[in-house]
């Protein structure tokens, strides 16, 4: 087998309109409801929501909220990216910083979600 790319993930909050209010408004992402389950779309992936431990099966052992760390591709420079977090008043972990990625060199940045999860943004570089 080899396996080819990430479909979804999924992400336990405390507090879905904090959760669902941060990754729409401050990451750009489409919120889904459909068959009583919350959603985050992106490009050709989703984040799947749960509000409590083990709500849809089978599910992870021990889901946490607070415990995702978790990288995103951003189709614009960095530079862009933390010029509109920092119009929209985002507290961030970091400025920008280098990292190698799954496809090499690349600028990210890294704040927390509602849940402080660690997100971390980032953009490769040419």
């Amino acid at each position: 087998m080899k396996v080819k790319s990430l479909d979804h993930l999924v992400l336990t909050t405390e507090n879905l309109g904090a959760c669902l209010r941060f990754y729409t408004d401050v990451l750009g992402m489409e919120a889904v409801h459909e068959n009583n389950r919350h959603a985050l779309k992106f490009g050709q992936q989703k984040i799947n929501i749960h509000t409590r431990k083990a709500e849809f099966m089978p599910a992870a052992q021990n889901p946490q909220s607070g415990s995702l760390d978790i990288c995103l591709v951003a189709e614009e420079p960095i530079e862009m990216v933390y010029r509109e977090l920092m119009a929209k008043r985002v507290t961030l972990e970091t400025g920008i910083v280098a990292r190698n990625g799954a496809r090499g060199r690349m600028k990210s940045i890294y704040l927390r979600d509602p849940d402080g999860n660690l997100v971390e943004i980032c953009s490769y570089m040419e």
